[in-house]
């Protein structure tokens, strides 16, 4: 057990004691990683936002529920993904906004433009092509499939570690991780069919 575990268990004791203090200490030892996370699965900046707080709000409500054996940040992770697939089923889904598309202003129809951030624009631009194709493509995909991609691909979780945080057996996970990536490259075939 390293230093950061025993500093970690200590802040939980002490934050299942009503020690408010100590639950912040924890908020922000978890709080970027958390976001990332919740990131790759909302695809949305203000929506991880949102998801990372009501994780937080959530994991402040049980934290007497959490055994100390298993790592903390799977245990929010693992809320995480929960609340998101239970938000998507009461959601229906949003269509992505194209940076194709135009804007109207008082002014008339104005064209989206993306300033360039590196030295070399069109390495840029091509990475944020096929960033968009992965973002539209895994948007297809449902929240089952996006969420056990997200853990293996993009947070490099082991499949025991999935397994744990989606609170299903290891063969499920193998099986679901197997699907996922099929439909993943049916519908980037399909995206970059689409545009040929």
């Amino acid at each position: 057990m390293t230093s950061n575990d025993f500093k970690v268990n200590e802040l939980v004791s002490r934050a299942k004691q009503n020690d408010l203090e100590a639950f912040e200490e924890l908020v922000v030892l978890y709080q970027d990683k958390l976001f990332g996370q919740c990131y790759q699965l909302t695809r949305n900046y203000d929506d991880a936002q949102d998801l990372a707080q009501e994780v937080f709000v959530r994991a402040y409500r049980r934290l007497d529920s959490f055994r100390q054996r298993a790592d903390l940040g799977t245990w929010l992770y693992r809320i995480a993904v929960n609340t998101f697939l239970n938000s998507r089923r009461r959601e229906p889904d949003v269509p992505p906004i194209s940076l194709d598309a135009t804007i109207d202003t008082d002014d008339g129809e104005m064209m989206r433009q993306v300033a360039a951030t590196t030295e070399n624009p069109l390495e840029e631009l091509e990475q944020r092509e096929l960033r968009a194709l992965l973002d539209t493509g895994l948007e297809k995909l449902s929240p089952e499939f996006r969420a056990v991609l997200v853990l293996r691909e993009f947070e490099e979780y082991t499949y025991d570690e999935i397994a744990e945080t989606l609170d299903c057996s290891l063969g499920t996970v193998k099986s679901r991780l197997n699907r996922a990536r099929r439909a993943l490259k049916e519908e980037l075939v399909g995206l970059l069919g689409a545009g040929e």
